[in-house]
């Protein structure tokens, strides 16, 4: 009865959660940011077309998009959010010819009363909505039309060789002539005026702009709105009643299971099935993709603060901040991926306690593909930044420009298959089982339901197209980042360690199903509805922001209860001598435990509320955020599950557990260094300016080249140092397993 009631409730959950998501999702289509059909000058001039604002926004993606700079604060850290530059550049502009013609001086030797009548002035130039949906014209004033010209005289030189800017490109990390082609640079310029006045003018018959004031910029007279006041303080309620319940639930319900481990592992006679074995490469390459991504980090990191060189070294003429940017965040997936689906196919046979016909050739298979897409992916996107692809081929064989999918269209299908090849590997192998184990039944039905939402949701990926409104685009990208990498492999992973523990057991299959299904419905209830927390200021209306600031808070709430999950987890380690062979697997799962509460939980909740991430939303606290939590919960987790593996494979012989021990300490002492010594105070720096001067200042080359912002970025060093000779550690146990340099020799 427990059980089907909290079926139930996952049913409920699923339902009502996605009908509102996708309600809304029709909102945002219904209200995104319209793209005039041409935008002229009062005196009729034409400026430019929606075509060339479509082109663009290609142009802007070929550059890298967002890995260069950002777009309504979504995006890289080191260049702008070219949104609020540009609006600070265009306002700055208009309001000096605007204090010369009303008063003969510059703005800054104005009297305070003739300032602001200059500002009110400008504001209403700027703010008014002039698009017209029937004749699909958008018109400015003369004098905007001329700012508009001074911009792109501006970023024209910025992105090919203007040597005045030289400078610029440096503290950019932005390589001359990133765009080769003058008419690149047209449309791009066209692009940024769309993406920008969207942020500052008015939505027809409101006081916000279609950004909801973002950014932060009292000169143009973005604000914080009423409605972020409100359902930041709103959230914040929600977040306590939230954790008072969960706590008494969860005290009231608790049960302490005695834990009575068997004498012997239940791995120690098991017989591995050819698939299985075929696995062991999956963690080979999951291993050298992880080195990869630490060179890549490092390099990304260095260009803060040399941004053409690697100590000396010219490597942005091959390697520019984009690319090794891309590759750092692609290659994290690809591995974390891989390692989660490679545990899946190991486990697999031993679920249904047999081994299907040519298995393991569909896992050589599957891993081939992988292989191909990986490479190939990487290759276009080289291909597509360097400015060697069409647009319409570089948006399906080359660099798409959305940060956590980046990959070209092309290389999104392929993966796309192979998560459904992955699929119907698991599911030949799981489904026999649930006639053969009855009592398992519940935990297999939501490992197979995470299996496919594992192979299904990647498909969001390929709900836009090649020139979709960016609002639109945006939407569905939060699907794939949000609800396919946050959620459901969220809810895979929970089923899989409920698993281990079963298999091993030291927890039983009952018990664990119901804490399974629990822990699902509660994550769900906020995770679902919570993706809503990254669309706030992406020319979403208001009641998104409502929305996602109350479930987003929701989501804090399991985490809470992390405690208990680590306690758990050490009790099964100390439960019987021959656990202890698994003492780094499940390590690894309690640095989960732990980077869940401060990565996901506390990091997570300083920049969720509205009001907070107005002001934060592009700073550098956001990849506080992405680094303790995609690393320290996915990473950390898929490090546990291959070495959960690896040990299962090997269950006889006794590890050499130096190198792995150096690895754990390592990796998350120097992500907490990383972070704490370096980038959260980088980003607090940069939210006191947000505050003060506003959102293009915190972000700008003036800001973050002081002497001390320079300081903060080299002593990321230390924790990057620290972080990396971990990873070196952990590769060499890993392929020592192998070369018998991380085994006992039997005497």
């Amino acid at each position: 009865m427990k059980t089907r009631k909290l079926w139930l409730g996952f049913i409920a959950v699923m339902t009502i959660s996605f009908a509102v998501l996708l309600y809304y999702g029709r909102e945002i289509y219904r209200e995104a940011p319209p793209i005039p059909d041409k935008v002229v000058a009062s005196d009729g001039a034409v400026l430019f077309s929606a075509q060339d604002i479509k082109d663009g926004q290609n142009v802007w993606q070929s550059t890298g998009g967002q890995q260069l700079g950002s777009i309504w604060g979504h995006g890289a850290y080191q260049a702008p959010d070219w949104t609020a530059d540009w609006l600070h550049r265009e306002a700055e502009f208009m309001i000096s010819r605007l204090a010369r013609e009303a008063y003969g001086k510059d703005y800054g030797d104005l009297a305070e009363d003739e300032k602001a009548a200059v500002q009110v002035r400008l504001q209403q130039d700027m703010r008014t909505n002039t698009y017209d949906p029937e004749t699909g014209l958008l018109t400015i004033s003369d004098l905007r039309a001329e700012a508009f010209a001074h911009n792109s005289a501006h970023y024209g030189g910025l992105f090919t060789n203007d040597p005045e800017l030289a400078h610029l490109r440096e503290a950019y990390a932005l390589p001359q002539d990133a765009l080769k082609d003058p008419e690149r640079v047209r449309l791009m310029n066209a692009f940024f005026f769309w993406a920008s006045w969207a942020c500052i003018t008015e939505r027809p018959g409101q006081d916000i702009s279609y950004t909801n004031n973002w950014p932060a910029d009292e000169l143009i007279g973005n604000k914080p709105t009423g409605a972020m006041i409100l359902w930041t303080g709103f959230s914040v309620i929600i977040l306590l009643a939230g954790i008072g319940l969960m706590v008494w639930y969860y005290a009231s319900k608790r049960e302490e299971e005695e834990l009575k481990a068997p004498e012997k592992s239940p791995a120690a006679d098991a017989k591995q099935t050819p698939s299985q074995k075929a696995t062991l490469k999956y963690f080979w390459v999951v291993t050298l993709l992880m080195l990869v991504q630490i060179v890549m980090g490092i390099v990304t990191a260095h260009y803060g603060v040399e941004g053409h060189a690697f100590y000396g070294i010219p490597l942005a003429d091959w390697l520019p901040y984009s690319i090794s940017r891309t590759w750092h965040v692609q290659l994290a997936i690809f591995w974390i991926a891989t390692s989660w689906l490679a545990t899946g196919l190991y486990y697999a046979p031993f679920i249904s306690g047999y081994e299907p016909r040519f298995q393991k050739l569909g896992v050589d298979v599957l891993f081939g593909a992988l292989l191909v897409i990986v490479v190939g992916s990487l290759a276009g996107q080289w291909f597509g930044v360097m400015q060697k692809l069409g647009l319409t081929a570089n948006f399906w064989f080359g660099h798409q420009g959305y940060e956590y999918v980046d990959l070209g269209r092309f290389w999104q299908s392929f993966l796309l298959a192979g998560l459904f090849i992955w699929l119907f590997l698991m599911a030949r192998a799981v489904i026999p089982a649930l006639k053969k184990h009855p009592q398992s039944r519940n935990l297999l039905i939501l490992f197979l339901i995470a299996c496919v939402a594992i192979a299904s949701f990647y498909a969001a990926g390929l709900m836009w197209d090649q020139q979709t409104n960016l609002a639109i685009a945006e939407y569905w990208r939060w699907w794939v980042v949000h609800l396919w990498v946050e959620g459901f492999f969220e809810v895979f992973a929970v089923t899989i360690m409920a698993f281990l523990f079963v298999r091993m057991n030291l927890i039983q299959v009952n018990t664990a199903t119901v804490a399974v299904l629990f822990t699902t419905i509660i994550f769900l209830t906020g995770g679902i509805l919570g993706t809503f927390h990254h669309l706030y200021f992406t020319g979403t209306p208001t009641a998104v922001m409502a929305i996602g600031a109350s479930f987003s808070a929701l989501e804090v709430v399991p985490l809470v209860l992390v405690g208990y999950e680590a306690y758990d987890n050490l009790k099964m380690y100390r439960s019987a001598e021959w656990v202890k062979a698994y003492k780094w697997p499940i390590y690894s799962f309690i640095a989960v435990a732990f980077w869940n509460l401060v990565g996901a939980g506390i990091f997570g909740f300083l920049i969720n509320p509205p009001i907070a991430l107005y002001y934060m939303q592009g700073l550098n606290t956001t990849p506080v955020h992405g680094h303790t939590a995609l690393f320290g919960v996915y990473g950390m987790l898929g490090i546990g599950l291959m070495l959960f593996v690896l040990r299962d494979m090997n269950p006889t012989v006794v590890w050499k557990d130096k190198f792995v021990k150096w690895a754990f300490w390592l990796i998350n002492i120097g992500l907490m260094a990383m972070v704490l010594i370096s980038v959260l105070p980088i980003g607090l720096a940069q939210t006191v300016a947000s505050v003060q001067e506003g959102l293009w200042y915190a972000r700008s080359a003036e800001f973050l080249n002081q002497d001390y912002m320079m300081t903060l970025k080299w002593l990321r060093s230390i924790g990057d140092t620290m972080f990396a000779l971990g990873v070196l550690a952990l590769a060499w146990f890993i392929f020592g397993l192998k070369g018998g340099w991380s085994i006992e020799k039997k005497h």
